[in-house]
């Protein structure tokens, strides 16, 4: 059970207890700073808060849970949330006398109390001494915060433990604490009057790390390939597209992989141009032979900060074939932060880069899809809010944790082995399973 050091509450389930704060300006919480102001009904307030961003919150939860199944971790905390199955117990409903730990007939570590007045006591334990905590009494009237038995401050309390924690603004938090800071597993709930974000997954010191996935069979296993999966210098290699699989997902980050790494290429994406002068010399030979392998396939373009986005959208389509049941074309960008300014900052890069996904949209029918990094995201993807609406990222980031965005794509590593192709080539894994890569493939080609 977690302990708040700010307004909102806390609340456990199972055989852990909660927590109900409220906040003051004054960090004491005695009849002084609140007088006798009724406790905050935790039913009444969640109740506001679900009914305020309900629709919001049913997105988000229905698209991590059409994203994932039971063998992804958390997938049975976030079901459970959403179908209501959290914050049944509170001070409001609770009928026992005593939840917790318990030693020798004494609280000890986290307990809650209803004692013959009907006061509840919530709080750290030792040895039946109250370490920090709260009372309530049987009128729901705040009677302090206490520290070694006597009333304190409530910032003396510190969350350990596994809990939930709602503040009065909406956030929500479930998982586990040490310290006062997120530590491991847990699922967070952002909701403001502008968005609702999820963010399940592991947490470090308070900081979220991302999804550790679990790689097995089940999951849709892609590459993408340039003239360099033909070799370097004189020296070629051919690719055997009727015997690819993936072997290998790479060393580049620790990975929680169940069974054998044996999987299918299930799709694959091809460089096709670069600015508007370089050609994939290879490009057409795989286009044909990944088609004759039945692997879906697409192409993407390296972007360039010294031509427009209509020049280069131009030269892409001229040296690029597009035909039904094509994945949707990808633009890559990967330019440095002084390229970026050499162009004219922010405002000019977007301005060429919706000029070259309007017109390839013009050419193929489907949306294109941008491929990023990380960094890329977290600095320049804000600045191009209709862009984040609006299109696919594939994004590459070779950390172990999935990226704490919506993508259909991730690249995951740039090491991976793939029989059939000589050297180190690009794993990425599809955001979503069998059923929704199907209509992926249904929905998203070129028709």
């Amino acid at each position: 059970m977690a302990v708040a050091l700010t307004a909102g509450i806390i609340l456990g389930y199972g055989h852990q207890s909660g927590w109900l704060t409220r906040d003051t300006s004054d960090d004491t919480l005695s009849r002084k700073s609140l007088g006798t102001v009724p406790a905050i009904s935790p039913s009444l307030l969640l109740d506001s808060i679900r009914q305020q961003m309900a629709n919001d919150r049913k997105t988000e939860l229905d698209y991590y849970l059409d994203r994932h199944n039971v063998s992804d971790e958390g997938y049975e905390m976030v079901a459970a949330f959403a179908n209501g199955e959290r914050h049944r117990e509170t001070t409001d409903t609770i009928s026992v006398y005593n939840v917790g730990h318990w030693k020798n007939k004494k609280r000890e570590g986290t307990a809650i109390s209803r004692d013959s007045l009907g006061r509840i006591t919530i709080g750290r334990w030792n040895n039946d001494t109250l370490v920090s905590g709260i009372r309530i009494d049987s009128l729901g009237t705040y009677q302090g915060a206490f520290t070694n038995g006597q009333r304190g401050r409530i910032t003396d309390a510190k969350a350990e433990g596994h809990g939930s924690y709602m503040t009065t603004d909406g956030h929500y938090f479930e998982g586990h604490w040490e310290q006062d800071l997120q530590e491991g597993f847990g699922l967070q709930l952002l909701e403001n009057e502008v968005v609702t974000i999820l963010k399940t997954g592991e947490w470090q010191k308070g900081v979220f790390k991302g999804e550790r996935m679990n790689y097995t069979t089940e999951r849709i296993y892609g590459i993408d390939i340039s003239r360099y999966q033909h070799g370097k210098g004189r020296k070629k290699y051919p690719i055997y597209w009727n015997k690819l699989r993936i072997s290998h997902l790479g060393s580049k980050s620790k990975k929680q992989i169940s069974g054998v790494v044996d999987y299918p290429v299930s799709f694959c994406f091809i460089k096709s141009t670069e600015g508007v002068t370089i050609r994939n010399p290879f490009y057409a030979q795989d286009y044909t032979n990944a088609r004759k392998a039945g692997i879906p396939i697409g192409a993407y373009h390296f972007f360039s900060t010294k031509r427009t986005g209509q020049a280069q959208a131009d030269y892409f389509i001229m040296n690029t074939l597009f035909r039904s049941g094509d994945l949707p074309p990808v633009l890559d960008i990967e330019p440095s932060d002084s390229q970026i300014a050499a162009m004219g900052g922010s405002p000019a890069l977007w301005k060429n880069i919706r000029a070259w996904l309007k017109a390839v949209e013009r050419r193929c029918g489907v949306k294109p899809i941008l491929y990023v990094n990380q960094r890329f995201v977290n600095k320049y993807l804000p600045d191009a809010p209709d862009i984040m609406r609006s299109y696919m990222i594939w994004i590459a980031r070779y950390g172990e944790y999935k990226p704490g965005v919506k993508l259909a794509v991730w690249q995951l590593s740039p090491d991976g082995r793939v029989k059939g192709i000589t050297g180190e080539v690009d794993i990425n894994v599809f955001n979503g399973y069998q059923h929704q890569f199907d209509e992926f493939l249904q929905n998203e080609t070129i028709k």
